[in-house]
């Protein structure tokens, strides 16, 4: 097997994977190295986001919805349902099929695709060949540490290694009883009481599926306002459902000491009012934020820049300070989301080949994947306010919405923002069922420049959870036709 390549990867998440196999399909002798481990001690690949992020996040919510659904709402349909229990250990098991089903399937893609893989940890060698990195010829060694270290040579380097979980400052993860995403998918038994630091995507969705499974979750955040990153109306409606499924959520707190004690854990905290609480809980969700992952690259061998966060500094193209060395991801700016990660690494292969790779930050989508589901793209209502964007608003309830009906799932609505003077779409923004689903049009439309007379007069299927996106573009121009 040879030990020079075109392109080498470091990491194997959605950014590294999805990389390698675009350089590889563009002809490029193409190599990939990543160190996730199996629970055998076999290679993982897909990173965070399939090993203990995206895809075993959703599996447990899929399996905590059917649970709630069972003992909750099943009668509504004229289903009975006697005897309801709960196998939390088949539930896990379920969760870690799943991800092993796609751990596997990138493996095949990587040997349909012809590249090459080492199992490992990647990292930069200094080597005079490279010295600084200042000649567009250099080549780069890369070492990888795994069952046997050894050293592979590329003339572009993609680094591509994602992010770790922020710990609690004086609360280190141990993954028992203070827990990252990591840990809070692993819990062997439902918590009495579980609390929560933070109200990000993390934080909700793992506490949806503990609520449902029969926690008591409190939920602690910093910021004064909820999900502060969405559209106002939107988080409002979000949290009004929140609220009535029992997630106590506590908004403009200050967090103090953490103890760990024989019967649980003890967490001091400060409300908005500044009258001091203490929180008594089981297990501990830490989910304020993810810090990227370089340390252990030796940046320093070959002089790649680096922030002061530890992110790769790179330019719009994401190329870094060294010559054919690129970033894409979680470790470089912009957001942390994998279909983000996904874009630039197919826009970086396809700029090492010489063409023109495409990212558009604007109409990236962000979705939570808690119930209802809240999904959104472009700009919200607030910055279009700070800015002094003059824009029309339109929104459309689920309520009025014939398949949400019947699907027995009303909550929430649809939101357009158009400008005032074009109607080209600025932003949509919805929280209720199957959002993730529903926001992949405006996405489209967004791309495009469409205006929302567009979409008001694109015939969507009747009955869809789709016609809501249409009523709520009609409703820019106040003609809704169903409210």
């Amino acid at each position: 097997m040879t030990n020079n390549f075109d392109v080498i990867v470091i990491g194997g998440g959605p950014g590294g994977y999805i990389a390698a196999i675009r350089a590889a399909q563009l002809g490029f002798n193409t190599a990939c190295i990543d160190e996730w481990k199996n629970a055998t001690g076999g290679p993982a690949l897909g990173g965070t986001c399939t090993n203990v992020g995206c895809i075993p996040s959703k599996a447990l919510l899929q399996s905590s919805e059917h649970y709630e659904h069972a003992g909750k709402h099943f009668a509504e349909h004229g289903i009975e349902v006697k005897g309801l229990g709960l196998d939390l250990a088949k539930m896990l098991a379920r969760k870690d099929q799943v991800v092993k089903q796609n751990n596997d399937g990138i493996a095949f893609l990587f040997k349909k695709n012809k590249v090459t893989f080492f199992h490992g940890r990647g990292s930069f060698v200094s080597h005079p060949s490279t010295g600084s990195g200042q000649s567009e010829n250099a080549l780069y060694d890369i070492k990888v540490a795994g069952a046997a270290e050894e050293t592979i040579t590329g003339r572009h380097v993609i680094v591509a290694t994602g992010s770790n979980a922020r710990a609690l400052p004086g609360a280190p993860f141990d993954e028992e009883r203070i827990l990252s995403n990591d840990g809070a998918l692993r819990v062997q038994g439902v918590p009495k009481r579980l609390g929560l630091i933070g109200s990000g995507v993390v934080g909700l969705e793992m506490g949806s599926v503990w609520r449902r499974l029969g926690s008591q979750v409190t939920v602690l955040e910093a910021l004064p306002t909820f999900l502060g990153a969405v559209d106002e109306q939107i988080a409002r409606e979000a949290k009004k459902a929140f609220d009535k499924q029992g997630l106590k959520i506590e908004l403009g707190v200050k967090v103090g000491e953490v103890k760990n004690g024989k019967n649980g854990l003890s967490v001091a905290w400060t409300n908005a009012k500044g009258e001091a609480q203490t929180l008594e809980v089981d297990k501990l969700i830490v989910s304020i934020g993810r810090v990227p992952n370089t340390i252990g690259l030796d940046a320093q061998a070959v002089g790649l820049k680096l922030d002061e966060r530890g992110a790769v500094i790179v330019d719009d193209e994401c190329r870094t300070n060294l010559p054919n060395v690129w970033a894409v991801g979680d470790v470089v700016r912009g957001p942390m989301l994998a279909h983000k990660a996904e874009e630039e690494g197919v826009a970086v292969a396809e700029r090492i080949a010489g063409q023109h790779g495409h990212v558009n930050f604007n109409t990236i989508p962000w979705v939570i994947y808690t119930s209802p589901e809240i999904a959104w793209v472009g700009q919200t209502e607030q910055q279009l306010k700070a800015a002094g964007v003059k824009y029309r608003a339109g929104t459309f309830p689920f309520m009025a919405n014939g398949r949400a009906r019947a699907l027995g799932d009303t909550t929430g609505m649809v939101k357009f923002l158009a400008d005032a003077a074009s109607d080209e779409i600025l932003g949509v923004h919805i929280v209720g069922p199957m959002a993730s689903e529903l926001i992949s049009e405006a996405v489209v439309a967004m791309e495009f420049r469409a205006s929302s007379e567009d979409i008001a007069r694109i015939c969507h299927a009747h009955p869809s959870l789709s016609e809501a996106t249409k009523e709520a573009a009609l409703a820019v121009d106040k003609r809704t036709l169903n409210f």
